[in-house]
């Protein structure tokens, strides 16, 4: 079924509305130009707790920070956009959801030089159970490296989760799939590597965690949450440059974002990694991640906020 032809409703502007009527003229400023901004949220049926929607305020939060470092005018508050992203899905009777928050510019001007540009706010929730299939999280994926560079601190502004950056991850994911693979992995222009199209990447070595240095990729807020579960259970953590063959050899690895959750990966570039399979680290994160996301873990309740 098409996105636009589902049954339920949209926040849009401030105002919720019938799904099939929340479009926008051809001439948006944001299709032609890309200049927007997004998060990626996820609501999870948290047992006693109710449906949760994991880490809000912190996506709100980047939400906010993405629209500043683009410019953006935010016509709301943080308050009204956490109120409007629990109204959606209580209002779609959603017991799970994916939520996707979008800032936009209008139809109202054209050109680059536009400044008479209004700024527009979507939030839409709907039934999306998972970006990989259950397998994939049990036995894990294989990956390639990506012949496109992710982007420059100096060419696009890396901190902001933008519509427009993610052409780069889709050129880059197209490319991985025709090759038979589940993901890419992007390099940075000095050709270290920085993150998968849509994740951040962890690997493992003698029991311990590395990541790259927040440099060309986003500040993923599932990668925050492993810090924060390493540290529970006294796994350190090292941000530092990443070469492609310190993955190639790594005991485990794998991927984190809120769609992909914690994604092991099993090879790469051919090469397999580890044993071949989700390691023991991986497994144990994994379990503490939806530990946490199904309410599961007292101690981190106040990563969830009901929607009722």
């Amino acid at each position: 079924m098409s996105f636009a032809e589902r049954d339920g409703v949209i926040w849009f502007d401030g105002e919720l509305i019938p799904w099939k009527d929340a479009k926008v003229h051809v001439l948006t400023h944001t299709l032609h130009y890309g200049m927007g901004v997004f998060e990626g949220v996820r609501a999870y049926d948290a047992g006693s707790h109710g449906t949760c929607i994991f880490r809000l305020n912190e996506h709100t939060d980047r939400l906010f920070r993405s629209a500043h470092i683009m410019n953006m005018a935010m016509p709301y508050s943080k308050d009204e956009l956490n109120e409007a992203q629990k109204l959606v899905v209580r209002e779609n009777d959603l017991t799970e959801a994916y939520l996707r928050p979008m800032v936009f510019y209008g139809s109202e001007g054209m050109g680059l030089r536009a400044d008479n540009l209004q700024t527009h706010v979507i939030v839409a929730a709907w039934n999306w159970p998972s970006y990989m299939s259950p397998e994939a999280k049990e036995q894990g994926i294989k990956i390639r490296t990506s012949s496109y560079t992710r982007h420059h601190v100096n060419i696009s502004m890396c901190k902001a989760k933008a519509n427009g950056h993610y052409i780069n991850s889709m050129l880059a994911l197209k490319e991985a799939l025709d090759c038979g693979c589940e993901e890419a992995l992007l390099l940075d222009n000095e050709g270290y590597v920085a993150e998968g199209s849509g994740e951040n990447i962890f690997i493992v070595r003698n029991g311990e965690l590395y990541t790259p240095e927040l440099t060309s990729c986003l500040d993923g807020i599932t990668r925050n949450t492993i810090f924060q579960l390493a540290d529970e259970c006294g796994l350190k953590i090292h941000e530092k440059r990443i070469t492609r063959d310190e993955v190639y050899v790594a005991d485990e690895a794998f991927f984190t974002g809120t769609a992909a959750e914690v994604l092991p990966i099993r090879m790469h570039d051919g090469r397999v990694i580890g044993e071949g399979r989700r390691g023991p680290i991986t497994t144990r994160l994994q379990e503490m991640y939806f530990n946490a996301v199904r309410g599961e873990a007292s101690n981190r309740t106040e990563w969830l906020a009901p929607v009722k």
